[in-house]
Parts: structure tokens; sequence; C-alpha cells
């Protein structure tokens, strides 16, 4: 067996056992963060989802694109509690948010995040769209702060939405 193989066997071996070891250190549950709005719901992960998905379509914003943890280490034969990463804007406010600032298009779409807690129950949780585009205010046109606050409402709205009972 070559050294270049050995090292690799022993690098997956510590490897099995330090993910373990960094998951029991990883917080059960999101908590809020500057920037950050984090809603415990009472629906389950899988619910949660869709009630997030009609939710988007409710307030005519679009899905522009999703990932998922949890689905990719499935495919992989490993579980792991849900999550979720989706993306949602709309083509008229990134026309806005050009306009008004080519830097911060790296931040579109906005992201929800969709976790599953240990009770079966799931968080939603988002950075709001003026935290998001906040560092690219100065210097851009006044309607990325507009075009912000505008997103603020509507995101609260989705989350409301798709929290409520």
């Amino acid at each position: 067996m070559t050294i270049a193989r050995r090292v690799l066997l022993i690098a997956a071996a510590l490897g099995a056992f330090a993910a373990p070891a960094m998951a029991q250190n990883a917080p059960a549950v999101l908590s809020a963060r500057a920037g950050w709005v984090v809603h415990a719901t009472p629906h389950a992960y899988a619910t949660l989802i869709e009630r997030v998905e009609n939710a988007i379509q409710a307030n005519k914003m679009g899905l522009v694109n999703f990932a998922s943890a949890s689905d990719g280490a499935k495919a992989q034969g490993f579980a792991i509690a849900g999550n979720r990463v989706i993306g949602v804007f709309r083509n008229d406010y990134a026309r806005r948010m050009l306009a008004a600032s080519i830097p911060a298009g790296i931040e579109a779409p906005i992201r929800l995040y969709l976790t599953e807690n240990a009770d079966g129950k799931a968080t939603l949780s988002y950075r709001t769209p003026s935290a998001v585009f906040g560092p690219y205010f100065e210097g851009a046109g006044a309607d990325l702060r507009k075009l912000s606050e505008e997103l603020d409402m509507i995101f609260v709205s989705i989350v409301d939405e798709a929290r409520k009972p």
C-alpha cells in the first residue's frame, strides 16, 4: 500500500470519528442573530416546505432555487435532520436591484432556511432583505433601500403565511 493511500485511509477514518463530534457540538436550534428572523413553527419539516412554497406563490414571488443538505445526505445513504435553503426573488426586483447596485446582485435570491428540529417540528429563518442588501446601500442608488424595505414586507408576509397554524 502506498503512503498516499495510507494517508487517505487514515484521514477517512479520522473523519468518520470527527463528523459525529462536530454534529454534537452544533446548536440544536437556530437562534436570532443581527439581521435574522427566526420562527419556530407548529409544522413538521415536510409540511413546512409545502407551506413555504405555497406562500411564495401566493405573494407573487418566484421560487428561484433550493438546496437541501438532508436530500443530498439521503442520496448517499445518510440520515440527517431536514435542512433546506429556498431562494426567493422576482425579475422586476432583480432589475431594480441591478439598476441601483451591480455588486448587490451577488445577494439575490434572498434565502429562506428551513430546519427540522429534534421534536419533529420545523424552524423557518431568514436574513431580512434590508440586512442582506445593507452593505451595498452606500454608493448604491436610493432605490436599493426602498426595494429592500418592500422585500422586507413581502418576506414577513411569506413567513407569516407559511407558519400560521
